[in-house]
């Protein structure tokens, strides 16, 4: 009994202590359970209050010189709480050296834009091709237009009234991080935001953040509408965003989700039921009134990993619909290469039969891997982003 008591005791000492090597070294993402963890790291956040980042420098730009210059009465009060970014130009919005992590990105570009028409692009280490190249409100889960943007109160994606749009996706880079934002549109762009990161030693098997938009106005018939492929290296997939834009009254998420991983050809090793059921939802979103078909309404949600949104303005379509689901808790694993689409499946009215559409549809797809990665396929051009 004193030998067993004797080697629990070292086993247990040494848990705590390999637990304790990884707390003091390589940087741990806090949550509730270990906010009591002190960290060798080091703090910031840019701004346009603070463009650098540096310790000490917020605040310091001249009341007679910033952007709110009409408004500012007091040399640190709100002088530059935003920028411009003119039709046309791509601004650099953060640039970090060194080795660290990206925490919580919030900003908001104001009521009336098209936020397809800003392009959000990340890129780590010292490379050429961007990881993130996303229209801002798709990157935020909004692919309608801020007039008709839906709360969304998910885990790694929180968006709040007023067009209050934050990101909570862990970032790492070890050498460098570079954040622009495009400006496609006529009119220039005032862009409030903030990045707040921490300078740290990070994990030797951290992966990269991807995330990667795509869109088809009107998908060919009885074609799968491709959310990324050409993934190669080894990562986790960790989310879809897909937004539609239907062109019939009749239901429209019969399409089944198919995950192809490491090889898979011709049958993918995930196959899912249907749309609605990939983002974790059941019976065409629906709140019925009697035991029929006839009389129902879309029901919308958000939640921690999973949502649903249906926009109050419907352009030229007969519905214009956002969903998002997160694999947190699920991601889908690969070693060598990925490949993610879904079916575009309606269901045919007094047929009881599955019935191609042609829809137009968008997506962001969003995973973690090893560098380096394929070359995304080429950005649309901004009559192509346009939703109206």
């Amino acid at each position: 009994m004193k030998t067993f008591k004797f080697l629990m005791l070292v086993m247990i000492g040494a848990l705590l202590a390999s637990v304790g090597k990884a707390q003091n070294g390589a940087y741990q993402v806090p949550y509730v359970n270990n906010l009591y963890m002190l960290q060798d790291a080091e703090s910031r956040s840019i701004s346009p209050e603070n463009l650098s980042g540096g310790k000490g420098e917020g605040g310091k730009i001249d009341p007679t010189k910033g952007n709110a210059k009409a408004n500012s009465t007091k040399y640190g009060w709100k002088a530059n709480p935003y920028i411009f970014i003119e039709s046309g130009e791509e601004v650099t919005l953060a640039e970090i050296d060194g080795s660290g992590v990206i925490n919580h990105i919030w900003m908001t570009i104001g009521r009336d834009v098209d936020d397809r028409l800003r392009i959000l692009r990340f890129y780590w280490d010292d490379e050429k091709e961007p990881s993130v190249e996303v229209p801002v409100g798709d990157f935020f889960c909004n692919a309608w237009g801020p007039q008709n943007m839906p709360r969304i109160n998910s885990v790694p994606v929180v968006v709040n009234p007023l067009n209050g749009l934050n990101s909570f996706w862990q970032m790492p880079f070890r050498k460098k991080c570079r954040i622009t934002m495009e400006n496609l549109d006529k009119n220039r762009t005032t862009l409030y935001y903030q990045v707040n990161y921490t300078l740290c030693k990070v994990p030797r098997k951290a992966a990269y953040f991807h995330a990667q938009y795509r869109r088809v106005k009107k998908v060919p018939f009885k074609k799968e509408y491709v959310v990324v492929d050409n993934i190669e290296g080894k990562g986790h997939y960790v989310g879809t965003f897909i937004a539609r834009g239907t062109h019939s009254k009749r239901w429209w998420g019969e399409g089944e989700v198919e995950m192809f991983i490491d090889s898979d050809t011709k049958h993918a090793t995930i196959h899912g039921t249907g749309e609605e059921d990939y983002f974790l939802g059941s019976y065409a979103y629906k709140k019925f009134f009697d035991k029929g078909w006839k009389n129902w309404e879309y029901v919308p949600f958000n939640s921690p990993y999973s949502g649903f949104s249906v926009a109050k303005d419907h352009y030229d379509y007969e519905g214009c619909f956002g969903q998002y689901r997160w694999h947190i808790m699920d991601p889908v694993r690969f070693k060598k290469d990925f490949k993610m689409q879904i079916q575009i499946l309606g269901w045919e009215d007094g047929a009881s039969n599955y019935y191609p559409l042609q829809d137009d549809v968008s997506s962001v797809g969003f995973w973690y891997q090893t560098e380096p990665h394929n070359k995304f396929p080429e950005f649309p051009e901004a009559k192509d982003l346009k939703v109206k």
